[in-house]
């Protein structure tokens, strides 16, 4: 399937685990994914890990599939947030799309990246 570039939205939030908490983190991922897996507006979602570091690439259909995954993976989060510590989230899309996601995710202090239009 290709994905159009003009409505995907892609959230990159990175993690880092606790000490010894990598063990408890795994399953927790496992549930995230199953869970994203039956959104509507769901592009991609998967983690990568490098040692303590875990990264999520997900991306959605525009701004509306983004903040419905956000709303919907909220409890999840928190219970990664006990695990792990975010360590930096960007947000990547069109202008528009951004502007409507920002204040959702405003206490997370996301970087924005703006696409540019070729």
């Amino acid at each position: 399937m290709k994905i159009s570039t003009t409505d995907l939205v892609t959230i990159h939030p990175y993690f880092k685990a606790k000490p010894g908490k990598m063990p408890e983190i795994k399953p927790l991922l496992a549930a995230m994914v199953a869970q994203t897996a039956a959104e509507a507006d769901n592009y991609f979602y998967d983690f990568t890990i490098h040692e303590d570091q875990i990264f999520c690439r997900e991306g959605y259909r525009g701004a509306a599939g983004a903040m419905a995954h956000v709303t919907l993976i909220g409890p999840l989060i928190g219970e990664m947030l006990k695990l792990a510590d975010m360590t930096r989230l960007e947000l990547h899309g069109a202008a528009t799309d951004l502007e409507q996601l920002k204040p959702m995710l405003a206490n997370l202090k996301p970087v924005c990246f703006v696409r540019e239009k070729t």
